[in-house]
């Protein structure tokens, strides 16, 4: 790779943080003047930023390994750098929630922004898999299937690097339905529906780890190639329809928003699915359409952008739209970080062939 493209791909997550965290604050601090519309919205996005922090540690993670400068101080320090963001971003989240009291801006908030830390941690995740990336060209051009490779992961840290997006995306599951259970208070559907949707999407990101380990393991079957694959589609495809289902019934102007982020993560499933998808054609065979699939995140990214300027029109005419128009502009921005991504992996799985 290139020298000067590895900065501009490690740039991209870092930038697109930087456009979260400054819009987040924008308006949030706007909040203050105007209404709880402009505290959720600006909270969500703020905290995005942990994603793209997480993002660029995986980013820096596989660029350091092609460019020969990796050492063991990248290995330990920038997934710890990753998991910091997500720590903080969760312990964030428990606090705008339990001491939010009967402020329903930061019970949202509060509860989806711990959703995104627990996003963040399977994205660092993915950077700790990563930290042998080598070995998936090297395994893929001179293994067969079944031999053991030198210094691989050994099958319990296997296991436990699997476990950790499984571990995740249960957690976000059961304190979604708790929060549809305990109560049918407004904040508690808005909080509840949008925090399952996210346990989808670390359920999204569980297909990604696995089959980074698997294939540095040499594990990585022929069963394999596409299943992961079709599972994120299902995964990204029943948060749409359970986006576009909460949008069918709505009774109340404050289903709007959930349905509209539903949709949204349905779209950040899609754009995992452009790395799970690479990895499975490029393993042990040349795949010309590999070099297409960068393209993939570049159009999810347009369609989030694209949904967030009609919602900000519909918010002319009804405010119902506020949150969604701005949260869809921070998940454009997650769908743009991961375009740097899967171009890193299609340089890095393509250099071997």
């Amino acid at each position: 790779m290139n020298y000067y493209i590895s900065i501009f791909f490690r740039a991209i997550p870092l930038l697109m943080g930087v456009v979260c965290l400054g819009y987040g604050f924008y308006v949030k601090n706007l909040g203050q003047l105007i209404g709880s519309e402009f505290v959720v919205a600006g909270h969500v996005l703020i905290y995005l930023t942990a994603i793209c922090i997480a993002l660029f540690t995986t980013a820096a993670t596989i660029i350091r390994q092609l460019i020969n400068k990796y050492n063991n101080f990248d290995k330990w320090v920038l997934p710890s750098i990753g998991y910091l963001a997500s720590i903080f971003t969760m312990v964030s989240g428990i606090m705008l929630f339990e001491t939010a009291g009967q402020n329903s801006a930061y019970v949202v908030s509060g509860n989806v922004v711990f959703g995104l830390g627990l996003i963040a941690c399977c994205v660092s995740t993915v950077a700790t898999s990563s930290t042998k990336f080598l070995l998936i060209p090297k395994n893929s051009s001179n293994l067969k299937e079944g031999d053991e490779p030198e210094d691989s992961f050994k099958e319990s840290t296997a296991k436990i690097l699997i476990s950790v997006p499984v571990v995740c995306a249960l957690i976000a599951f059961i304190r979604g339905i708790y929060l549809l259970m305990s109560s049918s208070a407004t904040e508690n559907f808005v909080a509840g529906h949008v925090i399952i949707g996210i346990s989808l999407v670390c359920a999204s990101l569980v297909a990604l780890v696995a089959s980074v380990v698997r294939q540095i393991q040499n594990k990585f079957t022929e069963k394999e190639r596409y299943k992961w694959s079709i599972l994120v589609v299902i995964l990204g495809t029943i948060d749409i329809i359970w986006g576009i289902a909460v949008l069918s019934i709505a009774t109340n102007p404050a289903w709007i928003a959930p349905g509209f982020v539903l949709i949204g993560l349905g779209i950040v499933c899609y754009s995992i699915l452009s790395k799970v998808l690479l990895l499975g054609m490029v393993w042990r065979k040349s795949n010309p359409l590999a070099k297409r699939v960068p393209l993939i995140p570049v159009v999810t990214a347009l369609i989030c952008l694209f949904m967030g300027a009609f919602l900000f029109e519909a918010e002319i005419f009804n405010i119902a739209y506020f949150i969604p128009a701005r949260v869809m502009i921070g998940l454009g921005a997650i769908c743009f970080t991961l375009f740097s991504i899967v171009s890193i992996l299609e340089s890095g799985t393509s250099s071997s062939k």
